[in-house]
Protein backbone atom coordinates (compact mmCIF):
# COMPACT_ATOMS: atom_id res chain seq x y z
CA UNK A 1 0.00 0.00 0.00
CA UNK A 2 2.33 2.74 1.23
CA UNK A 3 5.05 3.71 4.05
CA UNK A 4 4.39 6.37 6.79
CA UNK A 5 6.40 8.11 9.35
CA UNK A 6 5.22 6.32 12.79
CA UNK A 7 5.46 8.70 15.95
CA UNK A 8 4.78 7.22 19.25
CA UNK A 9 5.40 8.18 22.85
CA UNK A 10 7.38 5.97 25.69
CA UNK A 11 8.31 6.96 28.76
CA UNK A 12 8.20 11.13 27.73
CA UNK A 13 10.06 10.64 24.56
CA UNK A 14 9.65 10.34 20.96
CA UNK A 15 10.44 7.41 19.05
CA UNK A 16 10.33 7.24 15.16
CA UNK A 17 9.63 4.46 13.38
CA UNK A 18 9.59 3.93 9.51
CA UNK A 19 6.10 1.63 8.63
CA UNK A 20 4.55 -0.07 5.84
CA UNK A 21 0.52 -0.51 5.31
CA UNK A 22 -1.23 -3.32 3.41
CA UNK A 23 -4.30 -4.67 3.56
CA UNK A 24 -5.04 -8.34 5.07
CA UNK A 25 -7.65 -10.54 3.26
CA UNK A 26 -8.09 -12.13 6.29
CA UNK A 27 -9.52 -9.28 8.16
CA UNK A 28 -10.47 -7.36 5.30
CA UNK A 29 -8.93 -4.32 6.58
CA UNK A 30 -5.45 -2.59 6.00
CA UNK A 31 -2.92 -3.60 8.86
CA UNK A 32 0.95 -2.04 9.60
CA UNK A 33 4.13 -3.49 10.07
CA UNK A 34 7.37 -2.03 10.86
CA UNK A 35 9.67 -1.75 7.93
CA UNK A 36 12.84 0.28 9.83
CA UNK A 37 12.64 0.85 13.74
CA UNK A 38 14.64 5.00 14.12
CA UNK A 39 14.94 5.23 17.88
CA UNK A 40 13.55 8.04 20.15
CA UNK A 41 14.60 11.75 18.14
CA UNK A 42 16.81 12.48 21.33
CA UNK A 43 19.64 10.25 20.47
CA UNK A 44 19.11 11.07 16.43
CA UNK A 45 19.75 14.58 17.36
CA UNK A 46 22.91 13.43 19.27
CA UNK A 47 23.96 11.06 16.05
CA UNK A 48 24.00 14.75 14.56
CA UNK A 49 20.45 14.76 13.17
CA UNK A 50 19.02 18.23 13.75
CA UNK A 51 15.35 17.46 12.75
CA UNK A 52 14.53 14.03 12.54
CA UNK A 53 11.30 13.98 11.71
CA UNK A 54 12.14 15.71 8.39
CA UNK A 55 14.94 13.91 7.40
CA UNK A 56 12.97 10.23 7.80
CA UNK A 57 9.74 11.88 6.27
CA UNK A 58 11.92 12.50 3.16
CA UNK A 59 13.41 9.22 3.28
CA UNK A 60 9.30 7.82 2.89
CA UNK A 61 8.59 9.90 0.87
CA UNK A 62 11.56 8.51 -1.43
CA UNK A 63 10.50 4.82 -0.49
CA UNK A 64 6.79 5.52 -1.60
CA UNK A 65 8.07 7.30 -4.79
CA UNK A 66 10.24 3.94 -5.64
CA UNK A 67 6.79 1.89 -5.14
CA UNK A 68 5.12 4.10 -7.42
CA UNK A 69 7.27 3.82 -10.03
CA UNK A 70 7.89 -0.26 -9.17
CA UNK A 71 4.22 0.19 -9.89
CA UNK A 72 3.76 1.30 -13.40
CA UNK A 73 3.68 -1.08 -15.92
CA UNK A 74 6.06 -0.40 -18.65
CA UNK A 75 5.02 -0.48 -21.88
CA UNK A 76 5.58 -3.93 -23.69
CA UNK A 77 7.03 -5.45 -26.71
CA UNK A 78 3.65 -7.51 -27.24
CA UNK A 79 0.81 -6.42 -27.73
CA UNK A 80 -2.20 -7.53 -24.94
CA UNK A 81 -4.28 -8.36 -28.25
CA UNK A 82 -5.12 -11.84 -28.38
CA UNK A 83 -7.12 -13.99 -30.91
CA UNK A 84 -10.14 -15.73 -30.29
CA UNK A 85 -12.27 -15.63 -32.94
CA UNK A 86 -11.31 -19.02 -34.47
CA UNK A 87 -13.26 -20.79 -31.54
CA UNK A 88 -15.95 -22.11 -34.33
CA UNK A 89 -13.49 -23.90 -36.26
CA UNK A 90 -11.78 -25.55 -32.91
CA UNK A 91 -16.04 -27.05 -32.38
CA UNK A 92 -16.01 -28.12 -36.06
CA UNK A 93 -12.84 -29.62 -36.34
CA UNK A 94 -13.51 -31.64 -32.96
CA UNK A 95 -17.10 -32.74 -33.76
CA UNK A 96 -15.52 -33.78 -37.63
CA UNK A 97 -12.96 -35.86 -35.94
CA UNK A 98 -10.32 -35.59 -38.08
CA UNK A 99 -7.36 -35.62 -35.78
CA UNK A 100 -6.82 -39.16 -35.33
CA UNK A 101 -6.94 -39.98 -38.84
CA UNK A 102 -4.07 -36.73 -39.49
CA UNK A 103 -2.24 -38.43 -36.34
CA UNK A 104 -1.59 -41.55 -38.15
CA UNK A 105 0.55 -40.23 -40.28
CA UNK A 106 3.51 -40.22 -37.35
CA UNK A 107 3.87 -43.75 -38.45
CA UNK A 108 5.75 -43.15 -41.63
CA UNK A 109 7.34 -39.86 -40.50
CA UNK A 110 9.91 -38.32 -37.86
CA UNK A 111 8.27 -34.98 -37.17
CA UNK A 112 9.30 -34.20 -33.66
CA UNK A 113 6.15 -31.56 -33.79
CA UNK A 114 2.41 -32.22 -33.67
CA UNK A 115 1.25 -32.24 -37.59
CA UNK A 116 -2.57 -32.18 -36.76
CA UNK A 117 -1.58 -29.05 -34.39
CA UNK A 118 0.22 -27.23 -37.01
CA UNK A 119 -2.44 -27.69 -39.62
CA UNK A 120 -4.67 -26.47 -37.48
CA UNK A 121 -3.35 -23.90 -36.36
CA UNK A 122 -2.21 -22.34 -40.04
CA UNK A 123 -5.88 -22.92 -40.57
CA UNK A 124 -7.11 -20.56 -37.54
CA UNK A 125 -4.29 -18.36 -38.93
CA UNK A 126 -5.73 -18.22 -42.20
CA UNK A 127 -9.14 -17.27 -40.90
CA UNK A 128 -8.77 -14.56 -38.60
CA UNK A 129 -5.68 -12.87 -40.31
CA UNK A 130 -4.19 -14.32 -44.01
CA UNK A 131 -0.71 -13.33 -44.61
CA UNK A 132 2.46 -14.57 -45.38
CA UNK A 133 3.55 -17.88 -43.75
CA UNK A 134 6.50 -16.14 -42.33
CA UNK A 135 4.48 -13.14 -41.04
CA UNK A 136 1.64 -15.81 -40.08
CA UNK A 137 4.45 -17.79 -37.75
CA UNK A 138 6.10 -14.43 -36.01
CA UNK A 139 3.42 -12.01 -35.89
CA UNK A 140 -0.36 -14.45 -35.42
CA UNK A 141 0.61 -17.83 -34.22
CA UNK A 142 2.01 -16.21 -31.07
CA UNK A 143 -1.18 -13.97 -31.05
CA UNK A 144 -3.88 -16.67 -30.37
CA UNK A 145 -4.93 -18.01 -27.22
CA UNK A 146 -4.14 -21.42 -27.95
CA UNK A 147 -0.45 -22.17 -27.74
CA UNK A 148 1.83 -23.69 -30.09
CA UNK A 149 5.02 -25.67 -30.02
CA UNK A 150 6.73 -26.28 -33.26
CA UNK A 151 9.96 -23.87 -35.15
CA UNK A 152 9.01 -22.04 -38.45
CA UNK A 153 11.31 -24.71 -39.92
CA UNK A 154 9.01 -27.37 -38.71
CA UNK A 155 5.87 -25.09 -39.91
CA UNK A 156 7.58 -25.45 -43.96
CA UNK A 157 8.89 -28.66 -43.37
CA UNK A 158 5.07 -29.60 -42.19
CA UNK A 159 3.41 -27.76 -44.89
CA UNK A 160 5.66 -29.28 -47.55
CA UNK A 161 4.45 -32.00 -46.26
CA UNK A 162 0.88 -31.80 -46.38
CA UNK A 163 1.25 -30.27 -49.81
CA UNK A 164 2.77 -33.79 -51.12
CA UNK A 165 -0.49 -35.48 -49.13
CA UNK A 166 -3.07 -32.83 -50.69
CA UNK A 167 -5.13 -34.95 -51.92
CA UNK A 168 -5.47 -37.94 -48.80
CA UNK A 169 -5.94 -34.62 -46.57
CA UNK A 170 -9.12 -33.30 -48.59
CA UNK A 171 -10.29 -37.22 -48.72
CA UNK A 172 -9.98 -37.55 -44.95
CA UNK A 173 -11.86 -34.58 -44.25
CA UNK A 174 -14.61 -35.01 -46.93
CA UNK A 175 -15.43 -38.46 -45.44
CA UNK A 176 -15.70 -36.71 -41.91
CA UNK A 177 -18.37 -33.87 -43.71
CA UNK A 178 -19.94 -36.77 -45.30
CA UNK A 179 -20.75 -38.86 -41.79
CA UNK A 180 -21.39 -36.14 -39.47
CA UNK A 181 -23.12 -33.89 -42.03
CA UNK A 182 -23.68 -35.57 -44.72
CA UNK A 183 -23.15 -34.54 -48.18
CA UNK A 184 -25.71 -34.29 -51.28
CA UNK A 185 -23.71 -35.36 -54.53
CA UNK A 186 -27.14 -36.33 -56.99
CA UNK A 187 -25.99 -33.58 -58.50
CA UNK A 188 -22.04 -32.08 -57.97
CA UNK A 189 -20.96 -28.27 -59.50
CA UNK A 190 -17.10 -27.56 -60.90
CA UNK A 191 -15.68 -24.62 -61.27
CA UNK A 192 -12.22 -23.53 -61.73
CA UNK A 193 -9.98 -20.67 -60.94
CA UNK A 194 -6.42 -19.61 -61.28
CA UNK A 195 -3.62 -17.69 -59.07
CA UNK A 196 -0.81 -16.15 -60.84
CA UNK A 197 3.04 -15.88 -59.73
CA UNK A 198 5.11 -12.98 -60.06
CA UNK A 199 8.07 -14.75 -60.57
CA UNK A 200 10.91 -13.72 -63.39
CA UNK A 201 10.95 -17.89 -64.70
CA UNK A 202 8.57 -20.45 -64.87
CA UNK A 203 8.95 -23.95 -63.38
CA UNK A 204 7.40 -27.45 -63.60
CA UNK A 205 4.26 -26.27 -61.63
CA UNK A 206 3.93 -22.55 -62.19
CA UNK A 207 3.66 -21.94 -65.85
CA UNK A 208 2.28 -19.26 -68.27
CA UNK A 209 -1.47 -19.74 -69.43
CA UNK A 210 -4.68 -18.16 -69.47
CA UNK A 211 -5.32 -15.92 -66.73
CA UNK A 212 -8.49 -14.59 -65.40
CA UNK A 213 -6.32 -11.08 -64.37
CA UNK A 214 -5.27 -11.28 -67.79
CA UNK A 215 -2.11 -11.15 -66.42
CA UNK A 216 1.36 -12.88 -68.10
CA UNK A 217 2.90 -14.53 -64.76
CA UNK A 218 3.08 -17.83 -63.93
CA UNK A 219 0.06 -19.59 -62.83
CA UNK A 220 -1.25 -22.85 -61.12
CA UNK A 221 -4.90 -24.14 -62.13
CA UNK A 222 -7.44 -25.08 -59.25
CA UNK A 223 -10.10 -27.25 -60.10
CA UNK A 224 -13.20 -27.29 -57.36
CA UNK A 225 -15.69 -29.71 -57.08
CA UNK A 226 -18.72 -29.22 -54.69
CA UNK A 227 -22.19 -31.12 -53.77
CA UNK A 228 -25.59 -30.16 -54.30
CA UNK A 229 -25.35 -27.77 -51.23
CA UNK A 230 -21.94 -25.72 -52.60
CA UNK A 231 -20.16 -27.79 -50.12
CA UNK A 232 -16.96 -28.22 -50.82
CA UNK A 233 -16.12 -31.68 -51.40
CA UNK A 234 -12.79 -32.25 -53.74
CA UNK A 235 -9.78 -29.58 -54.94
CA UNK A 236 -7.28 -30.41 -58.24
CA UNK A 237 -3.98 -27.97 -58.89
CA UNK A 238 -2.83 -28.27 -61.82
CA UNK A 239 0.09 -26.60 -64.21
CA UNK A 240 -1.24 -22.97 -65.29
CA UNK A 241 -0.55 -23.99 -69.16
CA UNK A 242 -2.99 -27.03 -68.99
CA UNK A 243 -6.00 -24.85 -68.10
CA UNK A 244 -7.97 -26.31 -71.46
CA UNK A 245 -10.82 -28.93 -72.17
CA UNK A 246 -8.60 -32.09 -72.11
CA UNK A 247 -7.56 -31.42 -68.46
CA UNK A 248 -10.79 -30.19 -66.73
CA UNK A 249 -11.88 -33.07 -68.13
CA UNK A 250 -9.62 -35.33 -66.42
CA UNK A 251 -9.73 -33.35 -63.60
CA UNK A 252 -13.71 -33.48 -63.02
CA UNK A 253 -13.40 -37.33 -63.82
CA UNK A 254 -10.65 -37.40 -61.29
CA UNK A 255 -12.55 -35.82 -58.21
CA UNK A 256 -15.77 -37.72 -59.28
CA UNK A 257 -14.64 -40.62 -59.16
CA UNK A 258 -12.05 -40.16 -55.75
CA UNK A 259 -15.91 -39.13 -54.40
CA UNK A 260 -17.58 -41.92 -56.15
CA UNK A 261 -19.96 -40.21 -57.81
CA UNK A 262 -21.56 -41.24 -60.96
CA UNK A 263 -24.44 -38.61 -61.34
CA UNK A 264 -24.51 -35.09 -63.49
CA UNK A 265 -21.81 -32.66 -63.31
CA UNK A 266 -22.66 -28.93 -63.73
CA UNK A 267 -19.59 -26.92 -64.93
CA UNK A 268 -20.12 -23.66 -63.08
CA UNK A 269 -17.87 -20.49 -64.96
CA UNK A 270 -17.47 -16.90 -65.25
CA UNK A 271 -18.07 -15.67 -68.68
CA UNK A 272 -15.09 -16.29 -71.43
CA UNK A 273 -14.26 -16.37 -75.08
CA UNK A 274 -14.53 -20.18 -75.11
CA UNK A 275 -18.32 -20.19 -73.59
CA UNK A 276 -19.26 -22.35 -76.68
CA UNK A 277 -16.45 -24.84 -76.40
CA UNK A 278 -16.96 -25.61 -72.56
CA UNK A 279 -21.08 -26.22 -73.25
CA UNK A 280 -19.78 -28.88 -75.82
CA UNK A 281 -17.10 -30.11 -73.35
CA UNK A 282 -19.69 -30.84 -70.72
CA UNK A 283 -22.36 -32.10 -73.05
CA UNK A 284 -19.35 -34.46 -74.26
CA UNK A 285 -18.68 -35.68 -70.87
CA UNK A 286 -22.52 -36.27 -69.77
CA UNK A 287 -22.61 -33.18 -68.08
CA UNK A 288 -24.31 -30.02 -67.83
CA UNK A 289 -22.94 -26.14 -67.42
CA UNK A 290 -24.17 -23.31 -65.91
CA UNK A 291 -22.06 -19.84 -67.56
CA UNK A 292 -22.15 -16.27 -67.01
CA UNK A 293 -22.96 -14.59 -70.44
CA UNK A 294 -22.05 -10.89 -71.75
CA UNK A 295 -24.99 -8.85 -72.74
CA UNK A 296 -23.59 -6.88 -74.55
CA UNK A 297 -22.58 -9.50 -76.91
CA UNK A 298 -25.68 -11.16 -77.81
CA UNK A 299 -27.50 -10.97 -81.13
CA UNK A 300 -29.58 -7.87 -81.62
CA UNK A 301 -32.91 -10.33 -81.59
CA UNK A 302 -32.24 -11.23 -78.13
CA UNK A 303 -31.19 -7.85 -76.97
CA UNK A 304 -34.84 -6.82 -77.50
CA UNK A 305 -35.78 -9.60 -74.65
CA UNK A 306 -32.93 -8.49 -72.30
CA UNK A 307 -34.44 -4.89 -72.69
CA UNK A 308 -38.11 -5.31 -72.41
CA UNK A 309 -39.55 -3.98 -69.53
CA UNK A 310 -42.83 -5.55 -68.52
CA UNK A 311 -41.85 -8.81 -67.81
CA UNK A 312 -39.48 -8.56 -65.02
CA UNK A 313 -40.23 -10.23 -61.73
CA UNK A 314 -38.82 -8.64 -58.20
CA UNK A 315 -37.02 -10.27 -55.63
CA UNK A 316 -36.56 -8.59 -52.54
CA UNK A 317 -34.87 -8.53 -48.86
CA UNK A 318 -36.65 -9.43 -46.18
CA UNK A 319 -36.56 -5.85 -45.14
CA UNK A 320 -38.33 -4.74 -48.46
CA UNK A 321 -35.72 -3.74 -50.36
CA UNK A 322 -35.13 -4.02 -53.77
CA UNK A 323 -32.52 -6.93 -54.48
CA UNK A 324 -32.50 -7.55 -58.02
CA UNK A 325 -35.29 -7.77 -60.95
CA UNK A 326 -35.04 -10.91 -63.06
CA UNK A 327 -36.83 -12.93 -65.71
CA UNK A 328 -36.05 -16.21 -67.71
CA UNK A 329 -37.25 -18.14 -70.92
CA UNK A 330 -35.94 -21.59 -72.48
CA UNK A 331 -35.39 -21.81 -76.22
CA UNK A 332 -32.74 -23.00 -78.54
CA UNK A 333 -29.83 -20.63 -78.66
CA UNK A 334 -27.46 -20.53 -81.65
CA UNK A 335 -23.64 -21.05 -80.67
CA UNK A 336 -20.07 -21.10 -82.91
CA UNK A 337 -18.37 -23.51 -82.33
CA UNK A 338 -14.49 -24.80 -83.82
CA UNK A 339 -14.70 -28.23 -84.98
CA UNK A 340 -11.71 -29.98 -87.04
CA UNK A 341 -10.71 -26.49 -87.84
CA UNK A 342 -13.74 -24.92 -89.33
CA UNK A 343 -16.56 -22.65 -87.57
CA UNK A 344 -19.79 -24.94 -87.36
CA UNK A 345 -23.21 -23.68 -86.16
CA UNK A 346 -25.46 -25.69 -83.62
CA UNK A 347 -28.21 -24.84 -81.90
CA UNK A 348 -28.19 -25.78 -77.76
CA UNK A 349 -31.51 -25.70 -75.87
CA UNK A 350 -31.45 -24.33 -72.02
CA UNK A 351 -32.36 -21.78 -69.73
CA UNK A 352 -31.41 -18.22 -69.79
CA UNK A 353 -31.97 -16.17 -66.19
CA UNK A 354 -31.31 -12.54 -66.69
CA UNK A 355 -31.02 -10.13 -63.86
CA UNK A 356 -30.46 -6.15 -63.24
CA UNK A 357 -29.68 -4.95 -60.09
CA UNK A 358 -29.64 -1.54 -59.14
CA UNK A 359 -27.24 -0.98 -56.61
CA UNK A 360 -24.97 -2.95 -59.34
CA UNK A 361 -25.99 -0.76 -62.23
CA UNK A 362 -25.23 2.20 -59.93
CA UNK A 363 -22.20 1.61 -59.29
CA UNK A 364 -21.17 0.44 -62.88
CA UNK A 365 -22.24 3.90 -64.31
CA UNK A 366 -20.59 6.08 -61.77
CA UNK A 367 -17.23 3.97 -63.18
CA UNK A 368 -18.00 4.48 -66.50
CA UNK A 369 -18.46 8.28 -65.96
CA UNK A 370 -14.65 8.53 -64.39
CA UNK A 371 -13.55 6.46 -67.45
CA UNK A 372 -15.36 9.31 -69.79
CA UNK A 373 -13.89 12.33 -67.76
CA UNK A 374 -10.68 10.59 -67.69
CA UNK A 375 -10.90 9.87 -71.54
CA UNK A 376 -11.47 13.58 -72.00
CA UNK A 377 -9.18 15.36 -69.59
CA UNK A 378 -6.78 12.71 -71.85
CA UNK A 379 -7.87 13.71 -74.88
CA UNK A 380 -7.99 17.57 -74.40
CA UNK A 381 -4.40 17.30 -73.34
CA UNK A 382 -3.28 15.47 -76.62
CA UNK A 383 -1.70 12.45 -74.58
CA UNK A 384 -0.16 9.39 -76.09
CA UNK A 385 -2.72 6.79 -76.36
CA UNK A 386 -0.82 4.67 -73.88
CA UNK A 387 -1.60 6.75 -71.01
CA UNK A 388 -5.39 5.97 -71.26
CA UNK A 389 -5.63 2.55 -70.00
CA UNK A 390 -8.87 1.41 -69.64
CA UNK A 391 -10.53 4.71 -70.59
CA UNK A 392 -9.19 4.49 -74.04
CA UNK A 393 -12.57 2.27 -74.99
CA UNK A 394 -14.38 5.62 -74.70
CA UNK A 395 -11.79 7.53 -77.36
CA UNK A 396 -11.93 7.38 -81.56
CA UNK A 397 -8.03 7.41 -82.01
CA UNK A 398 -7.41 8.84 -85.60
CA UNK A 399 -3.79 8.01 -84.91
CA UNK A 400 -2.96 4.42 -85.79
CA UNK A 401 0.79 4.75 -84.94
CA UNK A 402 0.27 5.37 -81.47
CA UNK A 403 1.39 8.88 -81.18
CA UNK A 404 -1.71 10.66 -80.02
CA UNK A 405 -5.44 10.89 -80.16
CA UNK A 406 -7.08 13.84 -81.79
CA UNK A 407 -10.54 13.03 -82.31
CA UNK A 408 -13.56 12.87 -80.33
CA UNK A 409 -15.26 10.83 -77.33
CA UNK A 410 -16.60 7.51 -78.25
CA UNK A 411 -20.17 8.10 -77.42
CA UNK A 412 -21.65 4.97 -78.90
CA UNK A 413 -19.56 2.82 -76.85
CA UNK A 414 -20.39 5.14 -73.77
CA UNK A 415 -24.29 4.61 -74.30
CA UNK A 416 -23.85 1.25 -74.86
CA UNK A 417 -22.12 0.25 -71.92
CA UNK A 418 -24.37 2.57 -70.04
CA UNK A 419 -27.44 0.43 -71.44
CA UNK A 420 -26.33 -2.82 -70.06
CA UNK A 421 -24.68 -1.92 -66.73
CA UNK A 422 -26.28 -4.26 -63.93
CA UNK A 423 -27.55 -6.41 -66.22
CA UNK A 424 -26.16 -9.86 -65.94
CA UNK A 425 -27.25 -13.16 -67.91
CA UNK A 426 -26.74 -16.79 -66.68
CA UNK A 427 -27.43 -19.63 -69.21
CA UNK A 428 -27.68 -23.34 -68.56
CA UNK A 429 -28.47 -26.86 -69.56
CA UNK A 430 -30.27 -27.45 -66.63
CA UNK A 431 -34.07 -26.52 -67.95
CA UNK A 432 -35.75 -27.96 -64.80
CA UNK A 433 -34.04 -25.92 -62.17
CA UNK A 434 -36.21 -22.69 -60.93
CA UNK A 435 -34.92 -19.05 -61.20
CA UNK A 436 -34.00 -18.71 -57.69
CA UNK A 437 -32.28 -22.19 -57.49
CA UNK A 438 -29.89 -20.67 -60.60
CA UNK A 439 -29.14 -17.67 -58.69
CA UNK A 440 -28.39 -19.32 -55.52
CA UNK A 441 -25.79 -21.72 -57.41
CA UNK A 442 -23.92 -19.79 -59.35
CA UNK A 443 -23.45 -16.97 -56.64
CA UNK A 444 -22.62 -19.64 -54.04
CA UNK A 445 -19.84 -20.98 -56.22
CA UNK A 446 -19.30 -16.59 -56.97
CA UNK A 447 -18.48 -16.69 -53.16
CA UNK A 448 -16.50 -19.72 -52.45
CA UNK A 449 -14.51 -18.43 -55.83
CA UNK A 450 -14.34 -14.86 -54.32
CA UNK A 451 -13.50 -16.28 -50.61
CA UNK A 452 -10.18 -17.34 -52.60
CA UNK A 453 -10.05 -14.56 -55.04
CA UNK A 454 -9.66 -12.23 -51.46
CA UNK A 455 -6.76 -14.53 -50.45
CA UNK A 456 -4.81 -14.23 -53.21
CA UNK A 457 -5.58 -10.66 -53.88
CA UNK A 458 -3.70 -9.62 -50.66
CA UNK A 459 0.10 -9.82 -51.31
CA UNK A 460 0.88 -11.76 -48.58
CA UNK A 461 -1.89 -13.64 -48.99
CA UNK A 462 -0.91 -15.16 -52.47
CA UNK A 463 2.16 -17.51 -51.14
CA UNK A 464 4.38 -15.99 -53.93
CA UNK A 465 7.28 -16.19 -51.52
CA UNK A 466 7.05 -20.11 -51.47
CA UNK A 467 9.04 -21.92 -53.83
CA UNK A 468 8.34 -25.20 -53.90
CA UNK A 469 5.69 -27.27 -55.46
CA UNK A 470 4.86 -28.97 -52.34
CA UNK A 471 4.65 -25.75 -50.25
CA UNK A 472 2.51 -24.02 -52.38
CA UNK A 473 0.47 -26.97 -52.46
CA UNK A 474 0.29 -27.00 -48.99
CA UNK A 475 -0.60 -23.55 -48.89
CA UNK A 476 -3.56 -24.03 -51.04
CA UNK A 477 -4.79 -26.61 -48.92
CA UNK A 478 -4.89 -24.47 -46.40
CA UNK A 479 -6.96 -22.41 -47.95
CA UNK A 480 -9.21 -24.83 -49.36
CA UNK A 481 -9.79 -26.68 -45.75
CA UNK A 482 -10.47 -22.99 -44.22
CA UNK A 483 -13.25 -22.57 -46.76
CA UNK A 484 -14.79 -26.09 -45.66
CA UNK A 485 -14.95 -24.67 -42.33
CA UNK A 486 -16.15 -21.32 -42.93
CA UNK A 487 -18.58 -23.49 -45.23
CA UNK A 488 -20.13 -26.13 -42.29
CA UNK A 489 -19.69 -22.51 -40.14
CA UNK A 490 -22.53 -20.90 -42.67
CA UNK A 491 -24.36 -23.73 -43.58
CA UNK A 492 -25.02 -26.45 -41.29
CA UNK A 493 -24.08 -24.72 -37.65
CA UNK A 494 -25.62 -20.93 -38.34
CA UNK A 495 -28.32 -22.20 -40.90
CA UNK A 496 -27.39 -20.05 -43.69
CA UNK A 497 -28.70 -17.15 -41.28
CA UNK A 498 -25.32 -15.39 -42.35
CA UNK A 499 -23.19 -14.15 -45.33
CA UNK A 500 -19.54 -15.10 -45.69
CA UNK A 501 -18.90 -11.92 -45.04
CA UNK A 502 -20.38 -11.04 -41.84
CA UNK A 503 -18.68 -13.98 -40.41
CA UNK A 504 -15.33 -13.43 -41.69
CA UNK A 505 -15.77 -10.05 -39.72
CA UNK A 506 -16.99 -11.96 -36.93
CA UNK A 507 -14.17 -14.21 -37.01
CA UNK A 508 -11.33 -11.87 -37.62
CA UNK A 509 -12.59 -9.00 -34.94
CA UNK A 510 -13.31 -11.35 -31.89
CA UNK A 511 -10.23 -10.46 -30.02
CA UNK A 512 -9.77 -10.26 -26.25
CA UNK A 513 -7.27 -8.32 -24.43
CA UNK A 514 -5.24 -9.64 -21.78
CA UNK A 515 -4.97 -7.52 -18.14
CA UNK A 516 -2.90 -9.62 -15.86
CA UNK A 517 -5.06 -12.57 -14.37
CA UNK A 518 -8.41 -11.81 -16.95
CA UNK A 519 -9.06 -11.12 -20.35
CA UNK A 520 -11.40 -7.91 -21.82
CA UNK A 521 -13.66 -9.04 -24.31
CA UNK A 522 -13.84 -6.35 -26.90
CA UNK A 523 -16.28 -7.57 -29.17
CA UNK A 524 -19.46 -5.30 -30.00
CA UNK A 525 -22.96 -6.65 -29.51
CA UNK A 526 -24.56 -7.64 -32.82
CA UNK A 527 -27.08 -10.63 -33.63
CA UNK A 528 -24.21 -12.87 -34.77
CA UNK A 529 -22.48 -12.55 -31.57
CA UNK A 530 -25.47 -13.42 -29.54
CA UNK A 531 -25.86 -16.28 -31.79
CA UNK A 532 -22.19 -17.50 -31.57
CA UNK A 533 -22.67 -17.41 -27.50
CA UNK A 534 -25.99 -19.14 -27.81
CA UNK A 535 -25.00 -21.99 -30.26
CA UNK A 536 -21.62 -22.59 -28.54
CA UNK A 537 -22.92 -22.44 -25.60
CA UNK A 538 -20.09 -20.15 -24.24
CA UNK A 539 -19.84 -16.33 -22.41
CA UNK A 540 -18.95 -14.39 -26.04
CA UNK A 541 -21.13 -11.95 -24.49
CA UNK A 542 -19.30 -11.45 -21.67
CA UNK A 543 -17.10 -8.09 -20.93
CA UNK A 544 -14.76 -9.92 -18.25
CA UNK A 545 -13.62 -13.27 -18.95
CA UNK A 546 -11.29 -15.89 -16.86
CA UNK A 547 -8.51 -18.26 -18.11
CA UNK A 548 -10.79 -20.78 -17.38
CA UNK A 549 -13.83 -18.93 -19.68
CA UNK A 550 -11.33 -18.44 -22.22
CA UNK A 551 -10.05 -22.17 -22.29
CA UNK A 552 -13.98 -23.47 -22.02
CA UNK A 553 -13.96 -21.81 -26.33
CA UNK A 554 -11.02 -23.77 -27.26
CA UNK A 555 -12.07 -27.05 -26.26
Amino acid sequence: MAYFLKKSKQNGKLYLAICESFYEPEKKATAHKCYKSLGNTDSLIKNGISDPIAHFQKEVDKLNSERRLAKVEQVSNESPLQYLGYFPFVAILEKLNVKKYIDFFKLTTDFQFDLFELLSSLIYARIIYPCSKHKTFHEVINRMCTPYDYSYDQLLNGLSFLGNTYEKIIEIFTRALKNKYGINTEKTYFDCINFYFEIDKEDDFRIEGPSKENRKDPIVGMGLLLDSNQMPIGMKLYPGNESEKPILRDVIQLLKMQNNITGETVHVADEGPNCAQNIVFSKENGDGYLFSKSVKGLSEKEKVWVLKTDDWLTMKSNKGAVLYYYKSCIDEFPYTIVHEGKNVNINFTEKRLLTLNPELRKKQIFEINKQVEKAKNLTCSLAKKEEYGDSAKYVCFTDTDGKKARDSINQDAIDKDKKFAGYNLLVTSEIKMTDSEIYSVYHNLWRIEESFRIMKSDMDARPVFLQKESTIKGHFLICYLTVLLERILQFKTLGKKYSSCEILSFMRNFVVLKTGSQYINTAIASDILTDMSNIFSLPATNYYLSKKQVNSFLG
